[in-house]
This record gives structure tokens, sequence and C-alpha cells, in this order.
């Protein structure tokens, strides 16, 4: 009976680990992001929705796209990408 106690608890432990994302540092973001070939800043992971990756770039190339989807899938993240932002010009 308590085998089965600790194996039920153990196999709860181990998926509770996987249900939450680890916060990535900004420069392990900024490390994947330079890999497919972003700047600084493209790739973003928010404390308050950790398991959404979100890059946010205009006008992504498929490649890249590919790239942070890959990196998203490896951590256990979903991919959500900005890209249609139309900056304002600036009034003078």
């Amino acid at each position: 009976m308590k085998v089965g106690v600790l194996l039920i608890g153990g196999v709860a432990l181990a998926l509770s680990a996987c249900a939450t994302p680890r916060m990535h540092s900004v420069a392990e973001l900024n490390d994947a992001g330079l890999a497919c070939g972003l700047t600084y800043g493209e790739l973003i992971q928010d404390n308050e929705a950790r398991k959404l990756l979100i890059l946010f770039r205009q006008a992504p190339s498929p490649a890249q796209r590919h790239c942070a989807y890959q990196f998203a899938q490896r951590n256990h993240l979903k991919l959500v990408v900005i890209d249609g932002i139309d900056f304002p010009e600036e009034a003078n």
C-alpha cells in the first residue's frame, strides 16, 4: 500500500515540475534570439505567462519563426508571434 502511495506521489511531483516552465534569463533569451537571427529583446518570456515565448519583431522571416518555434518546443513553451505592429511616426 505504501509503495503505491509513494509511486503516485512521485509521478504527481514529476508531472507538476513539467506543468510550469522555468523562467529563462534575459541572457538565455538573447542568446536564443541571436542564434535565430533576431536582435536583443525580440524573444520575451513574461513572468505572468511563463508558458509563452513571445517573438516581438516586425515581419520575422519564416526561418526566424521556425527557429524560435524550435526553441519554444525544446523548452515546453508556446510561441506567440507579434509581427503586425505599426508604430506611429513621431511628430516634430
